[in-house]
């Protein structure tokens, strides 16, 4: 390959960007902040993973596995150090029926596909399609799944053991007797008080791994009787090893895994792609996004062959790294490790963590992600903006978060159409180079949702025998908006009087002139492209 193909191939294949922290050193007290923040977030993947390999009713090493493995890979080579990734509650949901069905080999074999279709999407470079994401949008995203995260919580006040599993999560379950309950409530609060407090007193150690250690003392050196990690499950295991998935390499296996990994594809894209966003906003950094689905991807594919239920990006996890001061990859990687860890020695001391401390940890997630400016920012922004913001946030808790953000785009993107529709007018005169003609001059975009309107503007059957349509502060967008000119001239036409048009693009001149019927005053057009034929080339939306 000529060298001086190479940078434009790599950019291609959005081939990772591994330098550990761009714009600072890794000085050892950054280190020191990079591992401990890893620590506190390896404490609470543990309760999490256990709980979506509940849901999705597989072992619970499943899940573990899956966190260590998409965790690592995606600290590696992913789009935003920073970010953490692990199996998801949004991904366990989907499993459900799959594993009831065909069984967890079937799983294995469809996380094995999502990743290939995640990879596909990085090399395509269709990662940089979440820019198409509305800030309103984005909003109602972080409201919802704060609210998620803090319901999430909720089932961890009730009895181990006793909740079931309704095919949508577990649910359902009795709640901890009386004085449990509040010694449960009295530690969660405490957590969250030595959170709060310890910035101000030092940021030595990350506030949330401080309240972790600070719960977990109390609790194991008083024996109080409060729920535990060890009370999900034990995390004790071995390392993960290397399997074919095992199920027919037939048309019929495909038939049956394909759907869930589109679904499971999307949904982890999705996510990780919109977590890559706000963790952006805290961090200040850009881009990545493409780089983002390789790195998703690969870690799928890998984690299917290891025995993992697959993920994608944890906001709350990553929100606890960013705010433990995790900048860098070194945090990721170092929580990744430290679960294996866990896994293979420390099991006994995990599980003996209380789930309060981690309860109250993910409540401070909570309070720190939702976007409680929102509720002024929906007083001032326009009332569809307001209504997205609440809808997206509705059904992020109601269905899932792609369903959400798809319904969000949508109706934004219709309200953008239609807004744009409303604004198509003209203003006539007379023309000062064609005597007695009339000249139309056409304001605001022309495209499929304003080529009623724009027919409508013009007065056939009145007009002089000689019309002019200036297009000079309109564009032309798209294929609808060729046929509403075609179909006015043709009205003109079957009135027997002439046409012409000013300030079209050339491709709007062969597209019209074979018509026939048009006369196209090309002396002072400009030259640029039809906006729908530009895109296609450049990839982005430009010109007339």
């Amino acid at each position: 390959m000529p060298r001086a193909l190479l940078p434009s191939f790599a950019n291609r294949l959005a081939i990772p960007d591994l330098r550990w922290m761009p714009d600072e050193r890794l000085s050892v007290s950054r280190l020191r902040i990079e591992l401990l923040s890893g620590l506190t977030v390896a404490l609470a993947l543990v309760p999490e993973a256990v709980a979506f390999a509940l849901v999705a009713d597989v072992h619970p090493l499943i899940a573990l596995y899956a966190a260590f493995i998409v965790g690592l890979v995606t600290a590696l080579i992913g789009g935003r150090p920073g970010m953490i990734s692990g199996a998801t509650g949004a991904l366990a949901v989907v499993m459900i029926s799959l594993v009831a069905e065909y069984g967890v080999q079937y799983l294995f074999a469809t996380v094995v596909l999502m990743g290939i279709l995640q990879l596909i999407a990085g090399v395509m470079r269709l990662g940089r399609f979440i820019r198409l994401v509305p800030h309103p949008v984005m909003l109602g995203f972080v409201n919802g799944l704060a609210v998620v995260i803090f319901l999430a919580q909720l089932k961890q006040f009730k009895v181990p053991g006793s909740m079931e599993n309704n095919g949508h999560g577990l649910s359902g379950g009795e709640w901890l007797p009386g004085i449990q309950m509040y010694t449960m409530l009295g530690l969660v609060a405490l957590t969250m008080a030595v959170i709060w407090v310890m910035p101000r007193i030092t940021r030595v150690v990350p506030a949330p791994l401080a309240g972790i250690v600070v719960v977990a003392a109390l609790v194991i050196g008083f024996g109080l009787d409060v729920p535990r990690v060890g009370d999900l499950a034990s995390i004790e295991g071995s390392l993960p090893s290397f399997d074919y998935p095992k199920v027919p390499l037939t048309l019929e296996t495909l038939g049956i895994i394909l759907p869930y990994a589109v679904i499971l594809a999307t949904i982890g894209l999705i996510e990780s792609l919109l977590t890559l966003n706000l963790v952006g906003e805290i961090t200040g950094k850009r881009g990545g996004a493409s780089q983002e689905c390789v790195a998703q991807g690969s870690a799928n594919v890998l984690t299917g062959f290891l025995g993992g239920m697959g993920g994608c990006a944890m906001i709350g996890q990553s929100m606890i790294n960013v705010k433990s001061g995790g900048r860098t990859r070194v945090a990721g990687i170092a929580a990744a490790l430290f679960l294996l860890a866990f896994i293979l020695y420390a099991a006994p001391l995990i599980e003996q963590i209380p789930l309060a401390a981690l309860i109250g940890v993910m409540f401070m997630v909570v309070i720190g992600t939702f976007a409680w400016n929102s509720f002024k920012i929906m007083r001032r922004v326009p009332r569809m903006d307001a209504f997205v913001i609440v809808l997206v946030t509705i059904v992020t808790v109601m269905e899932d978060l792609a369903v959400a953000v798809v319904v969000g785009v949508i109706v934004s993107a219709l309200a953008y159409a239609w807004n744009n529709a409303k604004r198509i007018h003209a203003q006539t005169r007379e023309s000062v180079t064609e005597e007695g003609a009339k000249v139309y001059e056409i304001k605001g975009p022309l495209f499929f949702g304003s080529s009623e309107g724009f027919i409508e503007l013009f007065d056939v059957s009145n007009d002089p025998s000689t019309v002019i349509i200036d297009f000079a502060e309109s564009r032309v967008v798209d294929q609808s908006a060729l046929q509403a000119i075609e179909n006015v001239a043709a009205k003109y036409e079957t009135a027997g009087k002439r046409v012409m048009l000013r300030h079209l693009s050339r491709d709007c001149h062969k597209l019209l002139n074979k018509a026939g019927h048009l006369m196209i005053d090309s002396d002072d057009d400009p030259d640029y492209g039809l906006a729908v034929d530009y895109s296609v080339r450049t990839g982005i939306l430009g010109g007339h």
